[in-house]
């Protein structure tokens, strides 16, 4: 995703400190599935360049062992190692990851396989964090059925068929999120289906709701 479409939500504003509250309870819940003296190197997938919302790279700022992190994105964020000293950076693909099997501990990504591409992509990501980890995967993700969708803050659009949706987007101009390789929101249904087409077997959806809807999505997988 690029990082001058990080979101529509002014930075410092209501939504990003709300995104921001939601990421912190989001790390909770991956801390108590994964202890931080259970494991001795995590991969965060999908970092992002952008230096302005609160909620961007929540997870380097607030998991306190840095020296446990390897950082990985598409973009130029190799600024989080000056910033977080001990971190890692690594430049890369999330379907195709540059570590070798069994590599990390545990692998992290928030709010990225949405922006992953097609289903069929999106699996490819999962099944390369599976690759990749040794003792487990937390992704999160926003949940398609909450009536605020949180990148374009439009309400209720994005629960037309995804056709329809991505048509309206780019009659109001917000082309970016049309495209499908950009925006792919996905529900609890659909991480299922992933993880039942992929042949994974120990895995649970976790869910945290906003305005008493759920509006956040976490997958972990134990291996």
């Amino acid at each position: 995703m690029s990082v001058l479409n990080y979101s529509l939500p002014k930075a410092g504003g209501f939504i990003d400190n709300l995104a921001l509250k939601k990421r912190l309870q989001m790390l909770q819940i991956f801390l108590e599935e994964f202890p931080k003296n259970s494991f001795a190197n995590v991969l965060d997938v999908g970092v992002t360049a952008d230096t302005d919302a609160l909620a961007s790279n929540y997870f380097e700022q607030y998991f306190t062992a840095r020296e446990k992190i390897t950082a990985l994105s598409n973009q130029d964020a190799k600024f989080l190692e000056e910033l977080y000293p001990g971190l890692t950076f690594k430049k890369g693909d999330a379907r195709q990851l540059p570590f070798d099997d069994n590599s990390m501990d545990v692998v992290f990504s928030s709010a990225v396989i949405e922006h992953i591409g097609s289903l069929q992509q999106q699996k490819q990501m999962l099944r390369e964090c599976l690759r990749v980890a040794r003792k487990g995967v937390f992704i999160t993700t926003p949940n398609r059925w909450h009536p605020m969708e949180a990148h374009t803050l439009i309400p209720l659009l994005h629960w037309l068929p995804k056709s329809m949706h991505r048509r309206i987007l780019r009659i109001l101009g917000l082309n970016f999120y049309a495209r499908e390789e950009n925006l792919n929101l996905v529900d609890k249904k659909t991480l299922s289906l992933i993880c039942n087409e992929l042949r994974i077997k120990q895995f649970s959806i976790k869910s945290l709701s906003t305005f008493k809807i759920v509006s956040n999505l976490m997958l972990i997988i134990k291996k």
